[in-house]
């Protein structure tokens, strides 16, 4: 008896050891990850932000002469107001494309939904690379398909890439469309979770459909809304391959966006002290977008 009452004590913590030990396994993997690839990166490139280290040879602290310089560069502010510009304007477009697709698709009128949800996605899945070259075909001056329509129809063929607004129009549209299918499954799947209770009492209000969407639709998906326009705009401040894919940046430098600012600066320049500043620039506006948009969310769901 003694035996057995001693077995029956000790298995209890037998059990809870197994359920600790495999949650601090998998925490365990992902913090050595994310420290390898993420804190050691930024902790080298914060040391040489400080520096005037060349990507080769040794290097030496320069305090914060990199910030100071960056700061009265006109290059710099250029690329960042281009950045600026640009997820103003891809932003509103993409939240409003993938949120009208995503409405119709929901619609219980809609026809072919599934496969219309696996055509819309299949851009999302292509490289940026292959986004870029594709619009590039379609709105290249010389050889572009757009330009060739035009012609035809007997109108002028329009500089899509030498006019730097126009440029930066097709790279908006050429990213949105490459978007549309992320941000538009999270808007099915947010919209599919609003409960039909709530449109029927509409409905025998008497609420039209765009009363509906304005009063129930969008306040439903409040916190869905939130993190497609969060990685939206994060996603827009670091876009790098569709503009050299599309058209380099051009005309010129007019639409160098600040990461093709850093590349340059940092890997065809010999700048890696000076690039690595500007990449922390980059990320604390980066972190101060994010924290501006969490306070603005944390309102909106506490009223």
């Amino acid at each position: 008896m003694t035996k057995r009452a001693s077995d029956v004590s000790a298995s209890p913590p037998r059990r809870r050891s197994k359920y600790t030990l495999a949650p601090l396994v998998l925490i365990a993997a992902n913090v050595v990850l994310f420290s390898l690839f993420f804190v050691w990166p930024a902790v080298i490139g914060l040391v040489y932000s400080f520096t005037n280290y060349t990507g080769v040879g040794a290097f030496q602290f320069i305090g914060l002469d990199n910030y100071h310089n960056l700061f009265g560069d006109s290059t710099f502010y250029d690329a960042l107001s281009r950045t600026l510009l640009y997820a103003v304007l891809f932003v509103p477009l993409n939240f409003a494309v993938s949120l009208l697709t995503a409405n119709l698709l929901v619609s219980k009128h809609a026809k072919g939904a599934s496969v219309a949800r696996v055509i819309f996605f299949i851009p999302w899945l292509l490289s940026p690379i292959v986004v870029g070259v594709l619009w590039r075909w379609l709105f290249g001056e010389n050889f572009g398909l757009v330009n060739y329509v035009i012609e035809k129809l007997g109108g002028s063929a329009v500089p899509w890439q030498s006019n730097a607004d126009l440029s930066l129009i097709v790279v908006v549209m050429a990213a949105s469309w490459a978007w549309t299918g992320f941000s538009m499954l999270l808007f099915i799947a947010a919209i599919k979770n609003v409960p039909v209770s709530y449109y029927e009492a509409a409905s025998l209000d008497g609420a039209g459909p765009w009363r509906q969407f304005f009063s129930i639709t969008l306040p439903s998906i409040a916190p869905t809304s939130f993190i497609v326009i969060l990685l939206n705009t994060i996603n827009a401040m670091k876009e790098y391959p569709v503009f050299v894919a599309l058209n380099n940046g051009g005309p010129g430098t007019s639409n160098n966006l600040l990461v093709q600012y850093i590349y340059e600066t940092g890997f065809k320049r010999g700048q890696i002290g000076y690039a690595s500043a500007a990449s922390f620039v980059l990320m604390l506006i980066l972190m101060a977008v994010a924290i501006v948009q969490l306070i603005v969310n944390r309102r909106v769901e506490n009223r």
